[in-house]
């Protein structure tokens, strides 16, 4: 199962994908008006809603079979919300997370710590989130290969968490057994080949791939 959530952040942000890529569609507050406005109508529609006008809410509510409205004033963002509603419903899914980034710096940084959640840490390889020049992907303590996206120049890994023992293979800055002691970004690595190597004994990394 592939699930496209879409948060309200603005659609020149969004990346190229095919509708036919996914298999189910959830709007996230604004995002559902965007979402129609792009000629596909979500299956869910979640959030308080209030970053509509009334005319774009009756849109919405008329358009979409499935709504699941919060209030306004609440502990959850509405992509918290999306998110924990997907992942009961559909525990095997892999999630797509598009419209997180760009505008508020305290939905992006919301957004990014996604993968700091106990209640997602059993889904952390299963969702990302991506706009037009970057993808964002989780890794937990392990071994990984991190395989390069088309057109992605860049290598970020941005340690969300004190590291143990980090180790950097084919990659243009590599690094053995070393320990990061606070969050840090390791920013504007590279791949050398179509894929990295990473493994790390504790912690949390947000893997980002990006390009100009």
């Amino acid at each position: 199962m592939r699930i496209l959530l879409v948060a309200g952040g603005s659609p020149h942000q969004w990346p190229k994908f095919h509708v036919e890529d996914f298999d189910l569609f959830v709007g996230i507050d604004r995002g559902n008006l965007y979402l129609l406005n792009a000629g596909i109508c979500p299956d869910l529609a979640v959030g308080d809603f209030d970053s509509l006008t009334e005319d774009e809410q009756r849109k919405v509510f008329h358009s979409v079979d499935e709504i699941s409205q919060s209030p306004a004033e609440k502990d959850d963002t509405d992509t918290q919300l999306a998110l924990s509603k997907v992942f009961e419903r559909y525990p095997e899914a892999d999630v797509t997370i598009i419209g997180a980034t760009g505008g508020r710096l305290d939905h992006l940084l919301a957004n990014i710590w996604l993968g700091l959640e106990p209640r997602f840490e059993p889904y952390l390889k299963q969702f990302q989130l991506k706009d037009k020049t970057n993808t964002v992907s989780y890794l937990a303590a392990g071994s990984h290969k991190v395989f390069q996206e088309k057109d992605m120049k860049y290598l970020g890994y941005c340690c969300l968490t004190p590291i143990k023992e980090l180790t950097l293979r084919n990659v243009k800055y590599p690094l053995t057994n070393s320990d990061i002691l606070q969050p840090t970004s390791l920013a504007s690595n590279e791949f050398l080949v179509g894929e990295a190597e990473i493994s790390f004994t504790c912690g949390t990394i947000a893997v980002i791939q990006s390009r100009d």
